[in-house]
């Protein structure tokens, strides 16, 4: 078998994984799929991951499982099997297996907090005996037929695992923060103290960016005792994610994604997915009139007292200067911070795939029917670039088992002459 690795133990790991064992329970060929977590699986559900507390509700329905639409194109014949032996692994199963279905349902069907997704997540790794790897990926090389990636772990030791393909997902590293300043928080950081009811005592706060990250932030803040909590963007006000059948259905099945122009599907991310609120954070923010919006991209900041000055800069009027006695760097992750993993020979392929220097957008338009960077001779999956060239709803839980299909369409398993690549992991 062909081995496909998979970085970070979140959802679309477990969506794939688990359509590959279900795939050769069914006799059909699929790769042996290894995933490799620094953490825990699903640990960015968790305080540990530093992307929340554990403690907030997760912003999507969690129907949208790793089998989610169950609407299988792996292969014409068997999709009906496929999508009939994935229902085993759906947010329902698991439910009843812990004998809370008729819980949920009776409480409204409510989106549950992230550590109960994060459960979610363990349970199918159990139940499909995932094949993970619990070390930090440190480098990505360009082998002779695939990928060398180099891993530690806890203990330091370095790995290399020779492998045919390679997914990355995940947002990166949580620990960024706008400057170094005691009163200026990543957003590990604000999660870390949030836990420990450590938060500084604080006026005047501000939480910086206009997505899901930062909506959670300060649905946390307003539980604490402040005078104001501003949210700074560079958009003209806060938008809510559009909930409607129409946005959503863009995002389960993303057949009609190729029929738009390169401008309209800038539209429907901007106005359902990028920079927005989920309803429900939406909804406990207006009726609190501590929370204030301010336009504009923060370009500096200074020492004020025992806090921070920040200046706002938009197009069309004068910088603003606006003090803050604590600041949440609530951005989000960094698209492309896979890239410092890349050693120069493969971020020169890289460059040659993509036609240019590894900018977002080049990268965006790169991205093929199967998720992957088009040019590549070896497989490099990167669905959570995948939004703008095939849909919405690959780089978040919107369509998991669509995902899978696309990746697992096109790794299959086949003979390979030697040994083989299995097994090809050496301590260096």
């Amino acid at each position: 078998m062909e081995t496909l690795l998979v970085v970070g133990a979140g959802p679309k790991a477990l969506a794939v994984a688990a359509k590959a064992h279900v795939l050769r329970q069914l006799g059909l060929p699929a790769p042996r799929v290894v995933v490799v977590e620094a953490h825990t699986v699903g640990g960015n559900w968790l305080p540990s991951g530093g992307w929340t507390d554990g403690q907030h509700r997760l912003g999507t329905s969690p129907e949208k499982d790793v089998g989610f639409p169950y609407h299988s194109t792996w292969s014409r014949g068997h999709n009906r099997e496929i999508d009939a032996a994935m229902t085993a692994y759906s947010w329902t199963s698991f439910l009843v297996e812990n004998g809370t279905y008729a819980e949920w349902v009776d409480r409204g069907r409510p989106s549950p907090h992230h550590h109960v997704w994060a459960k979610y997540l363990q349970w199918v790794a159990r139940a499909i005996d995932l094949d993970v790897v619990f070390a930090t990926v440190r480098s990505v090389a360009a082998a002779a037929d695939g990928w060398l990636v180099s891993v530690a772990d806890a203990d330091g030791l370095i790995t290399e695992i020779d492998t045919d393909a390679l997914m990355i997902t995940g947002p990166g590293r949580s620990t960024r923060a706008l400057a170094e300043h005691p009163r200026v928080l990543s957003i590990a950081e604000f999660w870390d103290l949030a836990g420990k009811r450590g938060l500084p005592v604080s006026s005047r706060a501000a939480v910086i960016g206009g997505g899901e990250t930062a909506g959670s932030a300060l649905d946390e803040l307003v539980r604490h005792d402040m005078l104001t909590i501003s949210v700074i963007s560079p958009k003209a006000t806060i938008y809510t994610r559009g909930e409607s059948y129409f946005e959503n259905s863009l995002f389960s099945d993303p057949v009609k994604w190729s029929a738009l122009s390169m401008e309209e599907r800038r539209d429907v991310i901007r106005r359902t997915d990028r920079g927005v609120f989920s309803v429900r954070v939406q909804e406990s923010l207006i009726g609190d009139n501590r929370v204030h919006h301010l336009q504009g991209r923060v370009v500096r900041v200074a020492e004020h007292g025992d806090g921070v000055a920040m200046t706002l800069r938009n197009e069309r009027r004068a910088d603003q200067v606006h003090a803050f006695d604590l600041v949440v760097d609530a951005t989000g992750g960094q698209p492309l911070w896979f890239l410092e993993l890349f050693d120069s020979n493969a971020a020169d392929l890289l460059e040659l795939a993509v036609g240019g220097p590894l900018t977002q957008s080049r990268i965006e338009a790169s991205i093929g029917y199967d998720l992957a960077v088009s040019g590549l001779d070896t497989k490099l999956y990167l669905p959570n670039m995948a939004a703008m060239a095939q849909g919405p709803g690959f780089p978040n839980l919107s369509c998991l088992g669509e995902l899978s299909d696309r990746v697992l369409r096109t790794a299959p398993a086949r003979s390979m002459a030697g040994p083989g690549r299995a097994a090809a992991a050496r301590v260096a």
